[in-house]
């Protein structure tokens, strides 16, 4: 199964979805690749759209390599398995985790101001992104939504690697994802269109749900 773009995939995964859209559903999506994701799936089942902000920590010699992920709330994960076999040091974390903090809150000023957060407790929150390949990103999503004391939590992805269906099953009342290959080279291969999205677009598609 290959997806045209997000948008494609979140219509896909809305029809998975579909048993949600009586419990008018908060639909987060995560900056800035699963954001279109989410829209399409809001499109589909309803609700509200808004964003839950985290950024990846990169392993410093493979950036594309998750050892971790941050949040907004001060939250962390580390995945311990790519610390241990990277070798990793806490202060090469620390060093990776301060820039990322430095982007975290540029893009929290830019997109609060044109969306502010919706409240989640006692909504049904969808965290949606465009694909989990650790699942390191969608974990520390999970933590900043229970914070705000949700009905329940959903994780809705398009494609992942079984590992991280795994680890995120843990931390998720419901797991949806329609397409697990057996070797996931990356989450761009299941798409044919998996451009960049900019800030701009990210607004967009706020300002349009609202």
């Amino acid at each position: 199964m290959i997806y045209q773009d997000r948008g494609a995939a979140g219509r896909a995964l809305g029809e998975v979805l579909e048993h949600l859209r009586a419990a008018d559903p908060l639909v987060l999506g995560l900056p800035r690749g699963g954001v279109p994701v989410a829209a399409a799936v809001r499109e589909a089942i309803g609700g509200d759209l808004d964003v839950l902000l985290v950024r990846k920590l990169g392993v410093p010699w493979q950036p594309e390599l998750a050892m971790g992920a941050i949040g907004e709330d001060g939250v962390r994960v580390l995945n311990d398995d790519v610390v241990r076999h990277t070798g990793v040091t806490p202060e090469q974390i620390a060093a990776v985790e301060g820039l990322e903090r430095t982007e975290l809150e540029r893009r929290r000023q830019f997109l609060r101001a044109a969306a502010p957060a919706i409240p989640l407790k006692d909504r049904i929150a969808v965290i949606v992104d465009d694909g989990m390949a650790t699942g390191a990103t969608v974990a520390v999503a999970c933590e900043i939504a229970r914070l705000h004391e949700p009905r329940r939590v959903v994780v809705a992805v398009p494609v992942s690697s079984a590992e991280a269906l795994h680890r995120i099953r843990a931390v998720a009342d419901e797991v949806i994802c329609p397409l697990v290959p057996r070797f996931l080279g990356g989450v761009g291969g299941a798409y044919n269109d998996f451009h960049q999205l900019s800030d701009d677009e990210v607004v967009d598609l706020l300002s349009e749900s609202r």
